[in-house]
């Protein structure tokens, strides 16, 4: 199934990407500029396609994230510190970054004429992110059969939405991907910053998977 994948950069979708293509399904890597501090994470996926040989597709859609504000992704509020909580990471929401992406990628894929998209949600995103969420997922799908019906049609692959982070991490270790060049935290600095969310469950799930870290964090582990 020849698959167009949103790839961040973060470790999360840069293993879907190794996994999609070991099994001969990844066509292309769609990345989005949207305004996110962290843009360390454009260049870990533009890494990512040149890797694995594939096209890499970076489309430009700050001009709709700044209409997005109160994130911390996006603006001037701190990014929270200390593990996932549903009060303090309502700062990291970027209200329907998801269906805005998804609905571009869509439109890419039929344009293309591929055979799905895919996206890196995850279950340990369902009680922050409404938009990672399994009901989300099957309405977007939904949405598309009936947006394309008269065009190419295209499938939603989200292979990750009932996994949790440490799954992934052991996919990551079976399909060798290179940690250290996958990008996932919110500060934007030169080095993960160990201590916001994103980071701890990172480092948390890679210990729990038992698979080595490399990434160089400013704060704790690594």
């Amino acid at each position: 199934m020849n698959t167009l994948l949103i790839c961040s950069g973060g470790l999360d979708s840069v293993t879907l990407a190794h996994r999609l293509h070991a099994h001969g399904q990844l066509a292309a890597l769609l990345c989005f500029d949207y305004g996110q501090r962290h843009k360390k994470e454009i260049d870990a996926a533009r890494l990512c396609a040149q890797r694995l040989d594939v096209p890499f597709i970076l489309l430009d859609i700050s001009s709709i994230g700044r209409q997005l504000s109160g994130s911390a992704l996006t603006g001037d509020v701190d990014v929270p510190h200390g593990f996932y909580s549903q009060d303090n990471m309502q700062l990291t929401v970027v209200p329907n970054r998801n269906a805005i992406m998804l609905t571009i990628a869509f439109g890419v894929a039929a344009a293309r004429k591929l055979e799905a998209v895919a996206i890196a949600v995850h279950g340990g995103d369902h009680f922050v992110y409404a938009d990672c969420r399994p009901e989300f997922i099957d309405a977007m799908a939904g949405m598309q059969r009936l947006a394309l019906a008269d065009q190419h049609q295209v499938s939603l692959l989200a292979p990750y939405v009932e996994a949790d982070k440490t799954a992934i991490a052991r996919d990551a270790a079976r399909y060798d991907v290179p940690i250290a060049d996958t990008w996932s935290c919110y500060e934007g600095g030169e080095l993960h910053c160990g201590r916001c969310a994103t980071c701890l469950e990172r480092i948390e799930a890679l210990a729990l998977a038992g698979v080595n870290d490399p990434t160089r964090y400013a704060h704790g582990e690594g």
